[in-house]
């Protein structure tokens, strides 16, 4: 399976909308968000392409129930950290990487997805730790999602283009 991963989008949509035609060309059938939706209205960008989205809260967003709510016709959003299997591997979803190193050491996931740092991380596995840094491009001034092959757990690092 291919899931395409963003975090950090921060109401960029145009900068969401850019990430989300990217991994669905590359043929994401799941989108992963590591937090910092900030706004309901970010759910928009997933419904128009219909794209399923399986996320977690993070330090940034406000109005939860409502973003929760909003999402419900696309995915779901949760509190972190986040266990479930995509594509067959045990998956933990968080923002913040508080326990980042002791779930990589635990020997019970497969991939760790995590945001928060603005910065992305790519570290090869067992376990695959993927960070895909921010997609709005807000701090860093650099946009960037990722893919992953479930299936080999590879991932691959895409640097968004200038929006036009």
């Amino acid at each position: 399976m291919i899931v395409g991963i963003v975090s950090d989008t921060h109401d960029h949509l145009p900068r969401l909308r850019q990430a989300l035609k990217v991994l669905q060309t590359q043929g994401a059938e799941l989108i992963i968000h590591a937090g910092d939706f900030v706004s309901p209205f970010t759910a928009l960008p997933f419904e128009e392409l219909g794209l399923r989205v399986v996320g977690v809260f993070g330090n940034n967003d406000g109005d939860k129930l409502f973003l929760s709510q909003r999402f419900a016709g696309v995915g779901e959003i949760h509190h972190g950290p986040h266990e479930f299997s995509v594509g067959g591997r045990r998956t933990v979803l968080m923002h913040e990487p508080r326990t980042l190193e002791s779930l990589a050491d635990s020997g019970h996931f497969d991939l760790i997805v995590y945001g928060h740092l603005h910065q992305p991380e790519l570290r090869e596995g067992p376990p695959l730790v993927a960070n895909p840094g921010e997609c709005s491009g807000w701090l860093s001034g650099r946009a960037t999602c990722m893919l992953v092959n479930t299936a080999s757990l590879c991932a691959q690092l895409i640097d968004l283009p200038p929006l036009e």
